[in-house]
């Protein structure tokens, strides 16, 4: 009988990276809050979840040189899509972060981020304990 971890972890793993993304987006956005131009950034987490868990269904671009990039994607090696804030009042400078508010984002975020991870936990586990056979 063979056992698969990918099977029994399911998407909590990848709840986690797309969480840890999402906290390295909304730090980079606060971190720009005084920028003139810098437009703020977020990933729509609920849409990339699907996707990693097969249900996406969205189409792929095709690069017609070797030289453009994947438009929308986050820092190399993410893969995650990237998303222009719409901002509910922009400055003068062109800025569009409001601290506030990605203080917020980036604190829900957080809590989220430590609830995937003692999910995670919980679920290894209870694995390790199956294997030990203390269930």
């Amino acid at each position: 009988m063979s056992i698969s971890l990918d099977k029994a972890l399911g998407i909590l793993p990848e709840s986690v990276n797309l969480r840890s993304q999402r906290m390295e987006v909304l730090s980079s956005n606060i971190a720009n809050a005084d920028t003139p131009g810098y437009k703020a950034r977020d990933l729509d987490f609920r849409s990339q979840l699907e996707a990693a868990s097969g249900g996406g269904g969205q189409l792929q671009l095709s690069q017609t040189r070797a030289g453009h990039q994947d438009p929308g994607t986050a820092a190399a090696g993410t893969g995650a899509e990237l998303k222009y804030r719409i901002p509910s009042q922009p400055s003068l400078d062109g800025n569009t972060v409001d601290p506030q508010m990605e203080r917020a984002a980036f604190a829900e975020n957080s809590v989220k981020y430590q609830s995937s991870l003692e999910f995670l936990n919980r679920r290894v586990s209870g694995i390790r304990d199956a294997f030990r056979g203390n269930r």
